[in-house]
């Protein structure tokens, strides 16, 4: 932090007051900035895992056919003299030709155990066609699917024919016999493997690719024409999945050196390390090793299956070594298919890469089909040659002396080059050429520790290493190692694991039937690991128990469930989080465990985790809670009233703060929906008909406090601009373009017919929660009737009017989800409308069946409206309506007619219109009921039994996913925010530089003292009549509220830069704003009268705006008896409507919100942890209309309607609390504002105009001025000691601290000067001395101190 104050200003000794101002900008904490708000809550997309081998295969059976006839050599090859003659390291001249022949075709065999020890071995020693063909076709019979070996050695007959052709004998000796290529394929079938070891080879890796071709031609021909020959035989195998090894290309003979072996190819691939070790003797580099002769090399120690002997360890290296090779030269699919999938094909093609450089020194080309790229060159063999280098130096001492053997310093070195990649490189660059060593070096003990470590590290990069890791074949090695007691490997092998199931979760069942998952339940077990370890293994089990039965079922057993309640107290909030999804998912439609839980009381222990201060982990118990519900198997009544139980506890987080608990809630709560479904219906049917009947006109309804049918309140419809008056209404959310929507209602202002219309009227009120699906116009139950069902359903009224008892479970949990489905949040206002509504539709369907069967007409008759009833349409006294375009216009379909929606439950039916049944709509139509949009339908909308499935499966909120995510990301790097030199720290650090600037030259002028205040810097008509004003405290950007809307400004280049709807239903207005994180990445904070905060980002700036969380900050906030004219500010919006609304004080340092208004409490929300901490009440009769509060101190300072301020200390409980109450003013108080600084004092104004000061611990007024009569807004100016005043009476005056007035503005500056609007609203900046006035004119002006002193 020091760095970044340098930074701001020249080095200093000492911080200056600024600069440390300067420094807290570093150190204030931000809010609702958490991945939980910044990113959509879904599980990652899953990357198509292609490492699993979808066909392992295996070699079975070989075939070694030698064609030596030993002692005679070929026509067509002269030898050179000497020549080579060693054929599998035995020379045939040495014994008689018939033994040697047998010795060889043994040796050889024994070369090709060596690598494939379990295969069938057939030697065809200088055979004649017939006995190739019975051997190719025995093998192949007894190999079924599985590949067979055909090894040929060709040194004793011609060199293969052009015309696809090798040669073997006659019967006796005197002629070399052709053999086809063609036939060889047939007999040998498919899946195969040729090594030819002969001259020339390379014509026939031709020729059979020719064959191969012309027999599929053959095949397509047959296919088409029924009398072919072939058609009638069984298909022969495609031959494409063969592979062949040549010794060299088809104009090369092998090498005679006499120094090689004859079989030069054959000892690459079957004897690799001896003649390697040979190899790099002949070189002349070896004279750099003394004493090394071939004769040594013969006496090597060790065996090669024995990594601790020297022979041993090289033939690891080497294996370590050609599979790094082959893994970065070639493509991956390629690799997987001959280094991965059978393990005999593997070892040669390892081999043949050897092969290949060995013989190219020769002049010697080995080829391959499929081919590979050249790698001959590759730089990893002069790690390589070094290795062998190192060995055979310590050879001479080690066989005469008898010291001990040293190992090899390469696989250490090889991790440490792997370890360099790590630490150094930069991120986007190729994988690490050392990941297969990695892998080999597991297999030693020596090494396995820090390779683990690394492969953590490596794993940690991201899904793409893990993918790699997986695609090298890592994953046999690790499975294995959880068969390891080592305690030192347990934090590693969880963390890879955890990477391992973050990205690919399929292994749940490779970890189950290798007792894996019991190796994690230790680990989650054992109270000495730390917390984020066994949080790793729990979030390892919730992978296995997920949606997989088999986990489910061994990890009951493995006591799973009482491991996880023992921990979900734990400190680590991460662990306590993944505790509760396992629990959730364990005993997921899995009935054993639950029972398990039951015994265990486990939903009591969850409980607590449901006023966790994470909110993630609040998420988690509802998510635990929601499942243990929801399992589908018969209840008893002990179950019954444990759900009972449940629910009620879930019941209580309706109001938390935290959109993302309450999703989860409807979601926990739809299972229960679920599961007792008729007695869901059955309310539902009660609700429907309360709402039916209490929506009937009554005089006395309409003066009623909280006039429940706004629908009807003609005068009251809402001003919803009209798109031609500007043309920036922008889409709020891409899920619902509720401007849109405004711009398709299109509302006449003067409340003409169009207000009528009743597509108006119900979208109108809908908007906020149910535009945004496309089959809006087809819910039974509208956003409308949900709302009015749960203001109407808060009236006692209803009590004796249910029939079902009325606080039965049932009916509490129905009320739960109508508060949800009016939730300020939309996606949580989403899926309480689908949980409502699907109940609806079956409580009305099962109501009246045989309406609809006998009704003749399931067509639709003369439409009516969308969503609201049609009795409101009757008694607003309109004729039978048209179908209203507005509304489907909000689908993005072609406009069809919309239906009744009348409830069916009515006792005496009467169709309304034209005889219609109800609900017709929902049978054979193009667009099924609750389906969820255009993409993807419901399958089983056409009979009502489909939908039971619609609930309980279409409903999840993708939170366990989305955690999950958390293991798939690199844990280990720093965040950004942390990293001096990232795009974020650098952002941040220009913002702080330019708030600091804004201090300083503000600070400039205010301690100039200012005399005058009346300089219009801006005026503007903003599209509604303001009624929030707030500036943002550092950029050039003011927030305009009006009723339902905001529309921003930049007060210096004069222009509008954004304008968007808030989403508050249209009987709610905005009565405070607040900016979050203003000193960084600013945020915007609504308040509405109905107790519902809404925060907004990406506003004024070329995005869109999205709405970061939402929540009901207040709860049952009271509905003021409207009609008394509490102030004297009749005129003014506010004072018909009655009440304060909602009022707010936000703390950035601490991050809380104090909220208030028309309730009896101020209520303390804590944003970090989204929930209300601490209720305070407020003691008096009356609304609270301001609020201001002081951190350092822990004061609260209240002003109320009925005149009095009360001053609260919040560190007290809540009978005490309240330190001092002072009653001086006898009006409403419009503000009240509590000082900042350590002694500072409270002002005071009430509508009557008088300015009060109270020193806090004083029971008087220290100083009293009378300013303005009819005050309907005042601000204080924090820096400035500044107040202003705005009238009912059209004038707005400013004072100075001694209550002198500087200035006084009637008209608006400019041609004509019109005279200022009633005042609606007015504020100061918080740094600038600028005052901006909105008026009932709909104007909106700033007014500034005089220029030369700005």
């Amino acid at each position: 932090m020091k760095m970044d104050s340098d930074l701001l200003h020249s080095p200093a000794v000492g911080l200056t007051e600024e600069e440390e101002a300067d420094m807290n900008d570093w150190k204030l904490p931000l809010t609702f900035m958490k991945k939980r708000h910044l990113e959509k809550i879904e599980g990652s997309k899953a990357l198509a895992q292609s490492w699993r081998m979808k066909d392992r295969m295996k070699t079975v059976s070989v075939a070694l056919v030698l064609c030596l006839n030993v002692g005679v050599d070929p026509p067509d090859v002269v030898k050179t003299s000497p020549c080579a003659r060693l054929e599998c390291w035995i020379d045939p001249l040495s014994m008689s030709p018939q033994k040697a022949l047998e010795t060889i075709g043994a040796n050889l065999q024994k070369q090709y155990e060596n690598w494939q020890p379990r295969a069938r071995y057939k030697q065809s020693l200088d055979p004649t066609v017939d006995e190739v063909k019975k051997l190719c076709t025995s093998l192949r019979r007894n190999a079924k699917e599985e590949r067979v070996l055909f090894h040929y050695n060709g040194h004793g007959v011609p060199r293969p024919t052009v015309n696809g052709e090798i040669w073997v004998f006659n019967k006796n000796y005197t002629q070399y016999i052709p053999l086809s290529i063609y036939d060889l394929q047939t007999w040998m079938g498919s899946p195969s493997i040729f090594v030819y070891d002969c001259s020339n080879a390379g014509i026939i890796v031709k020729s059979f690719k020719q064959f191969a071709l012309q027999r599929e031609q053959e095949l397509e021909v047959a296919a088409i024409n029924p009398s072919h020959p072939l058609a009638q035989m069984p298909l022969p195998p495609s031959m494409k999945n063969c592979i062949q090894l040549a010794a060299c290309e088809a104009n090369e003979l092998l090498p005679m050196n006499p120094d090689l072996p004859a079989d030069l190819f054959t000892s690459c691939l079957t004897t690799p390390i001896k003649i390697a070790l040979r190899w790099f003797c002949m070189q002349k580099s070896a004279k750099l090793v003394p004493g090394v002769t071939l004769d040594l090399i013969e006496k090597i120690p060790g065996r090669l299956n024995d990594r601790r002997t020297p022979l041993g360890e090289l033939n690891w290296i080497f294996t370590a070594i050609t599979d790094t090779i082959a893994w970065n030269v070639l493509p991956r699919d390629l690799f997987q298919k001959l280094f991965r999938q059978d393990l005999l094909v593997a070892s040669l093609f390892r081999n043949f890469l050897l092969a290949e450089r060995i013989m190219r020194s020769y002049n010697c080309t080995p080829v391959s089909s499929p081919r590979l790229p050249p790698t001959y060159m590759h730089a990893m063999w002069q790690a390589w040659d070094l290795a062998v280098d190192i060995c055979l130096s310590q050879l001479p001492t080690i066989i005469e002396e008898g010291t001990a053997f040293r190992t090899s310093p390469f696989f250490a070195e090889q991790l440490t080059a792997f370890q360099v990649w790590l630490t150094m490189g930069v991120e986007n660059r190729n994988p690490p050429e050392q990941l297969p060593i990695v892998l080999q070096v597991l297999l030693s003990q020596v090494h396995r520790l820090r390779a683990l470590d690394l492969l953590g590290l490596f794993l940690d990069l991201g899904p793409w290493a893990v993918s790699l890791a997986l695609s090298v074949g890592i994953f046999p090695y690790v499975l294995k190692l959880l068969q390891s007691s080592a305690r030192e490997l347990r934090p590693l092998l969880v963390f890879i694991w955890a990477k391992i199931l973050a990205v690919d979760s399929s292994c749940q069942a490779d970890l189950v039937k290798d007792n894996g998952h019991k190796y994690f339940l230790s680990v989650l077990a054992d109270s000495y690991m730390p917390a984020e370890h066994r949080t790793m293994a729990v979030f390892i089990l919730a992978v296995i128990v997920n949606n997989y039965n088999t986990g489910q079922e061994a990890c009951l057993q493995g006591n799973l469930i009482a491991n996880c309640l023992e921990q979900l107290s734990d400190p680590h909030p991460l662990l306590r989080q993944w505790v509760a999804i396992c629990l959730g998912r364990i005993w997921q439609n899995f009935e054993p465990a639950r029972w398990c839980g039951v015994r265990d009381s486990a939903h009591e222990k969850l409980y607590t985790l449901l006023s966790d201060p994470i909110p993630e982990v609040r998420c988690a118990a509802v998510f635990a809670l929601g499942t243990f519900v929801g399992n589908s198997a018969e209840r008893t009544d002990h179950s019954t009233t444990i759900d009972h139980n449940v629910a009620m506890m879930l019941a209580q987080l309706i109001n938390d703060g935290s959109p993302v608990v309450r999703k989860e809630l409807v979601v926990a709560l739809s299972h229960l929906v679920v599961q007792y479904e008729s007695n869901f219906c059955t309310v539902a049917l009660q609700f429907i008909e309360e709402e039916k009947n209490y929506a009937v006109p009554s005089p006395a309804n309409s003066a009623e406090p909280g006039n429940m049918t706004p629908v009807r309140d003609s005068p009251a419809i809402p001003r919803l601009r009209s798109v031609n008056s500007y043309t920036n209404i922008r889409a709020v959310t891409t899920a619902r373009n509720l401007n849109k929507s405004l711009q398709n209602l299109n509302l006449n202002e003067e409340g003409g017919p169009a207000a009528l219309s009743p597509g108006n009227l119900s979208t109108s009120s809908s908007a906020s929660s149910t535009l945004g699906s496309p089959d809006n116009d087809e819910y039974i139950l509208s956003f409308e009737t949900i709302d009015k069902m749960r203001r109407v359903s808060s009236y006692s009224s209803l009590n004796s009017l249910i029939g079902v008892s009325f606080n039965s479970v049932y009916t509490q949990i129905w009320r739960v989800l109508l508060h949800l489905a009016a939730d300020p949040f939309p996606e949580v206002s989403d899926l309480a409308m689908k949980v409502l509504n699907s109940i609806a539709y079956k409580a009305t369907m099962n109501a009246r069946p045989q309406r609809i069967l006998d009704s003749g007409s399931l067509t639709q008759s003369a439409p009516a409206s969308p969503t609201s009833k049609g009795t409101h349409i009757h008694q607003a006294g309109g004729s039978p309506p048209m179908p209203s375009t507005s509304s489907s216009s909000l689908t993005n379909e072609v406009p069809k007619p919309p239906v009744r929606e009348q409830p069916a439950t009515r006792p005496p039916y009467t169709p309304t219109l034209g005889g219609q049944a109800p609900h017709s709509h929902q049978f054979p139509r193009t667009r099924k009921m609750f389906d969820k949009g255009p993409e993807q339908a419901a399958e089983d909308g056409e009979e009502p039994g489909g939908h039971r499935n619609y609930v309980s499966l279409a409903l999840q909120t993708g939170l366990c996913d989305w955690s999950a995510k958390y293991f798939a990301q690199p844990v280990m790097k720093i965040p950004e925010e942390h990293d001096l030199e990232s795009q974020v720290r650098m952002e941040r650090q220009w913002r702080f530089l330019r708030n600091a600037r804004v201090r300083r030259q503000s600070r400039v002028i205010t301690q100039k003292g200012i005399s005058r205040l009346d300089d219009q810097i801006f005026i503007n008509r903003n599209p509604g009549v303001p009624s929030v004003v707030k500036f943002h405290p550092f950029n050039t950007c003011i927030a305009v509220a009006d009723k339902d809307s905001i529309c921003f400004w930049d007060w210096e280049k004069g222009e509008r830069l954004d304008y968007f709807y808030n989403g508050n239903p249209r009987y709610t207005r905005i009565t405070a704003m607040e900016y979050l994180n203003g000193h960084d990445c600013s945020l915007l904070l609504t308040a509405t009268d109905d107790g519902a905060l809404r925060v907004w980002k990406n506003f004024a700036d070329q995005k869109n705006p999205e709405m970061v969380t939402a929540w009901q900050g207040l709860s049952d906030m009271l509905p003021t008896t409207r009609g008394l004219a509490r102030r004297v500010s009749i005129y003014l919006d506010r004072s018909k409507q009655g009440g304060a609304g909602m009022v707010v004080d936000w703390e950035q340092e601490t991050g809380l919100l104090m909220t208030s208004g028309d309730v009896r409490v101020i209520r303390i929300w804590d944003t970090d942890r989204e929930m209300k901490v601490q209720d305070i009440p407020t003691g008096a009769d009356s609304c609270v209309t301001s609020l201001s509060s002081d951190s350092q101190r822990s004061l609260i300072v209240a002003g109320l309607g009925d005149g009095s301020v009360r001053v609260f200390d919040r560190r007290m409980g809540p009978s005490e609390c309240r330190v001092m109450t002072y009653r001086e003013h006898g009006a409403w108080v419009v503000k009240a504002h509590l000082q900042k600084e350590t002694d500072g004092n409270i002002i005071s104004v009430s509508v009557n105009g008088d300015v009060r000061f109270f020193e806090p611990r004083t029971p008087d007024s220290i100083n009293v001025l009378q300013t303005v009569k009819g005050l309907t807004a005042l601000d204080i100016h924090p820096q400035a000691n500044l107040f202003a005043c705005g009238s009912m009476n059209q004038f707005i005056a400013v004072y100075n601290a001694n209550g002198d007035v500087i200035s006084n503005i009637k008209y608006y500056d400019g041609f004509m000067g019109q005279r200022i609007g009633a005042i609606s609203c007015l504020a100061f900046h918080p740094h600038w001395p600028h005052l901006a006035v909105g008026s009932n004119d709909y104007y909106m002006s700033i007014y500034s101190a005089e220029k030369r002193l700005r």
